[in-house]
């Protein structure tokens, strides 16, 4: 049975006080669904939101991780610096850090293949920009992204793997993908994994959404069949909304 999660990706937001806040308001709503629920703030925050959340059922995650252990690698933090926090579950290879940070699919592989020899939990994310769905190749960039990123392993590695489609062309350029759009996608990211791996894995694996998730469209998306949850971007800067979205299972 597939999990539901909806995880929040706080991205370069909040200063310590404002965590705190933020913090403060996700323990005091209500959860009525049954998914699992994480929350992503930056690194210089982590620990705080560990130990405020711990006693909770939401748990913290990384928003990246460098793919040694240690040495010369000024400003990056290694997959054993997360675990001695708490923090189990990194995102790797966002929309922004494949393009902003350059995050090639080889560089990417290598991230995973840490943070699993550290027994963590990887949200791996992928997806086609605006330019490949007008043309219609966004196919082919998943495929190619999914494949080079994570097909080298065996299939025992996908235990520890949540997979996150992000159509970079919905979010935040005026173009909207359609619960639809998504479902289709979604169905095609878990063929390629059956054709790879078998039905069984494929089944088993969590996928989520990362375009542009909401209240107003959550339910929607969530009650498409191959959809697993959503990893949100602004709507996790406010609970309420974020519990919105989380109570759309």
């Amino acid at each position: 049975m597939r999990k539901n999660i909806v995880a929040g990706n706080w991205k370069m937001n909040n200063d310590l006080s404002q965590t705190e806040s933020l913090l403060a308001d996700l323990k005091n709503q209500t959860k009525t669904s049954n998914a699992e629920v994480l929350v992503a703030p930056t690194f210089t925050n982590l620990y705080h939101a560990y130990e405020a959340l711990r006693t909770t059922d939401i748990e913290v995650a990384a928003q990246n991780m460098h793919f040694a252990e240690n040495g010369a690698y000024t400003g990056e933090i290694s997959a054993s610096m997360l675990k001695s926090i708490g923090v189990t579950t990194v995102i790797l290879g966002h929309s922004e850090r494949r393009e902003y940070f350059n995050e090639t699919d080889e560089l990417l592989a290598k991230k995973v293949d840490a943070a699993l020899v550290n027994d963590m939990t990887v949200i791996f994310c992928f997806g086609e920009e605006l330019t490949d769905r007008k043309s219609g190749n966004q196919e082919n960039i998943v495929d190619g992204q999914i494949k080079n990123g994570l097909f080298h392993l065996p299939a025992t590695a996908f235990k520890n793997i949540i997979l996150a489609y992000e159509p970079v062309w919905a979010i935040g350029t005026g173009e909207t993908a359609s619960p639809e759009q998504a479902q289709d996608m979604h169905a095609f990211i878990r063929k390629t994994l059956a054709n790879k791996y078998g039905n069984d894995l494929a089944d088993s694996v969590s996928i989520l959404y990362g375009g542009s998730c909401k209240p107003g469209n959550a339910q929607e998306i969530f009650s498409k069949p191959d959809v697993d949850g959503g990893l949100i971007g602004g709507a996790a800067l406010k609970a309420e909304d974020f519990f919105a979205i989380v109570n759309a299972f």
